[in-house]
């Protein structure tokens, strides 16, 4: 007990002093996970919604993959992105590997799936009489379309929540195309599993903490949006 509390007293040392490798990783994890989002949702969540909204030959094909890729092993998916931006690989002129913006490409990947699975969900779970209600009212299309993003919003906010949750606490894929470099790639999850592995608990815990208190903001963040909206 006494080595946990040790390690709990030094990790808030480090925190208050700003140790500038702490966070470093802090940063860099901030920056790889915002530009994964982005690219996430900007893609994801159009797909994601035209998926539940519109009927077309081959949309459970669709579904199937879509939901077969919400359980596809992050260690495959870091694997074929190392294939295509290593130097021998296709985009290897690209220089991704080992960078931040090449981690960035794996971790949108492994956001893409949930946002378009989850996304797609809730718009098909939506009341079955809203369609036929504003037709009968005189909906155009494009009032069809601004009603069922507006009755979906809070799936999409869960879809949201959740693909950063999952980018945010992913490490195969990190360690694979970032390399956990020193000062550079090294973000919260390698920095932990690095420091965890030479006996250093003290940082460890003290990125750990912080990863919680990101996570716990951007969950305090959505629930206020939830109440604003609702």
């Amino acid at each position: 007990m006494n080595y946990i509390l040790d390690g709990l007293r030094q990790a808030l040392v480090l925190l208050a002093h700003g140790d500038p490798e702490t966070f470093s990783a802090v940063w860099t994890t901030l920056v790889v996970t915002f530009e994964a989002m982005l690219a996430t949702l900007a893609l994801g969540a159009p797909a994601g919604f035209l998926l539940g909204y519109r009927e077309f030959p081959g949309k459970r094909a669709v579904r199937l993959v879509v939901e077969t890729f919400l359980s596809f092993p992050t260690v495959v998916i870091g694997l074929v992105v190392y294939a295509f931006i290593s130097r021998r690989g296709p985009l290897g002129d690209w220089e991704l590997l080992f960078t931040v913006p090449g981690m960035a490409v794996g971790l949108t990947i492994l956001g893409l799936p949930i946002v378009i699975a989850l996304t797609a969900q809730a718009v098909e779970s939506l009341d079955p009489r809203l369609r036929p209600t504003l037709l009968t009212l005189g909906a155009k299309s494009r009032h069809l379309f601004l009603a069922t993003l507006t009755e979906a919003r809070f799936g999409m906010l869960l879809a949201t929540t959740a693909a950063f949750g999952r980018i945010v606490s992913e490490i195969g894929i990190s360690m694979m195309l970032g390399g956990n470099i020193r000062w550079d790639t090294r973000t919260i999850t390698t920095a932990i599993a690095l420091e965890t592995g030479k006996g250093e608990f003290a940082t460890g815990i003290a990125l750990g903490m912080v990863l919680m208190v990101i996570a716990f903001a951007v969950n305090l963040i959505a629930a206020a949006c939830r109440r604003r909206a609702g």
